[in-house]
This record gives C-alpha cells, structure tokens and sequence, in this order.
C-alpha cells in the first residue's frame, strides 16, 4: 500500500523500526523509485552515443584539506551532449563527491546518497565516519552492477575532510571501480576519460604543502591537459564563460570556489600556456 491511496495516510512500513540505510529501506518497500532498478532486458548494452556520458574528474589534498574538481562536458559519442554539466557536489557538510559516466545515473545516485547521509544522521543521532561513508557508497556503485554491464556505468569520486582523525593529514580521497570496490588514494587521483592525462599532470605539479591557490591551478592545469588530449574532456569555455567547477572541503567544511575566482584563474592558467603549451614544469 501507499500513503496516496488511502487518503494521505502513511503505509504502515514507514512506522516499522528497521535499519539507518535509506536505500535498503527504498530496496525493500519501493525498488522501482532506485536508479538502479533494473530496466533493460537481458542481454541489452546501451551504446554510448545513445546517453549522455561525463568526464573528467579529480581530486588532491593540499595544505588546509581536500580539493575536488571536474569539466563541464558531457558527450554522447562524437557530439557534445552538454557543455555545462555539474559533476561535483557536497555530499554533506564535510564530504562531497564528482562523477563520471551515465549523467542519469550518477545524478540519482548523487542525491540518494545525500539522503542516504541524512538519514543515517538522523537514525543514530551522529554523523556516519568517513570510512563509512566510503563503504556506503561502494554499495549504491554495487547496487548498480547490472546497468554498468549494460553499458550505463557510474564510477564516482569521495572526498572529505576527517574530523575525527587525530594524526596525519585529515583530507582523504575515495576512488571506486564499477563493480563497488572502494580504494583510498593517496595525495591524488582521477577519474574519466581524461584521467590517464589528468593524473600524469597532477603527479609533476603535487606538492603536501600546497595553498589553496597552488592546488586550483594544478587542477585546471590538470584539466586542461586532459583536455587537450581526451576530446570528451572540456577545457575552460572562456568565450561562452563556462568554467570547471573546483571546490574544497575543510575543517569548515564544503565551499564551491566562487565563480570569479575559478574564472581568473582560469584565465591566468590559460595565459601561461600561451608560452607553455605543454604547461609548467615538475615541481622541484
């Protein structure tokens, strides 16, 4: 039964004491609302100019936490799908996370986990670990295993800062595969299309001690040199002011860098490379 049919009233499920996971409880008494309902036949693969697609994304630690950052493109085969798709979002207060892959997909599977979050909070009256909410994710990955074989795969990005770790750098990274194996990175890492070129730049550009402003442009450098190889990747659209989306999680939490600020960076990063095609050079 549901609350619509009979004239408002909650169905009885909602009443029933049962676990802090949100997407179990939807599993359970709704599967056909998840994103990850099945809803090809068997046998059935998407061909991938038939969806739109997203990459590139990327995360590194710096000095004060973690920076997370993506392009805007979107692709269905050879056409540009969307040049202003939003990758990157908070999670919570201290966690975000960016994807790459199916949109569709990945846009329900972003929002459920922000319930997910939420309501796990709200259950037990604490704030999941990060470690958790790691874990928690792999599984909603894992729960959308049959469409990834199909052709409609998710492969996302966790970053966030950890309050309660009381040594060692708090900013952490989170990289999955398809199938919800979860691996902690260490200092970076990409995802996407472009990440193979993404990740070469971030390896000669990463340095712990980074500023805020040191770790946005190795970011845009980094995007920027996927996007001069991976055409699914988009580099700053500095006609159309369409800019990546950088953001950082610190012990404050979850700030998007303001647009203008991404903008003259963006533009400076451009500027050098000018002289610089290939970009700067290792750090020493």
């Amino acid at each position: 039964m549901t609350w619509n049919e009979h004239g408002g009233r909650l169905s009885e499920e909602f009443f029933t004491p049962g676990g802090s996971s949100f997407a179990e409880f939807v599993q359970e008494v709704r599967p056909e609302l998840l994103g990850t309902h099945s809803f090809l036949p068997d046998g059935v693969r998407v061909a991938p100019d038939q969806y739109p697609h997203g990459t590139t994304i990327l995360a590194l630690t710096y000095r004060d936490g973690v920076m997370i950052a993506g392009d805007r493109r979107a692709t269905m085969g050879n056409l540009i799908a969307q040049r202003d798709l939003e990758k990157v979002h908070p999670a919570d207060d201290h966690t975000a996370i960016a994807f790459a892959g199916s949109v569709g997909l990945a846009l329900d599977m972003v929002k459920l986990y922000q319930v997910e979050l939420t309501h796990f909070e709200k259950i037990e009256g604490i704030p999941m670990t990060l470690k958790a909410k790691a874990t928690r994710l792999a599984g909603l990955i894992r729960q959308n295993l049959g469409q990834a074989m199909q052709g409609l795969a998710v492969v996302p990005l966790l970053v966030g800062y950890d309050v309660a770790a009381t040594e060692g750098r708090r900013g952490r990274i989170f990289g999955f595969d398809v199938t919800g194996g979860s691996y902690e990175r260490t200092d970076f890492h990409a995802e996407g299309s472009g990440s193979p070129y993404a990740r070469g730049a971030l390896k000669k550009l990463f340095h712990p001690r980074m500023s805020r402003r040191e770790a946005a442009l190795a970011a845009l450098q980094a995007l920027y040199d996927a996007a001069d190889d991976d055409s699914a990747t988009g580099g700053p659209d500095i006609g159309r002011r369409i800019y990546p989306i950088v953001s950082v999680i610190t012990q404050d939490g979850f700030e998007r860098l303001p647009e203008p600020e991404t903008a003259d960076l963006s533009h400076e990063m451009v500027e050098q490379r000018r002289t610089r095609p290939d970009g700067p050079s290792a750090t020493a």
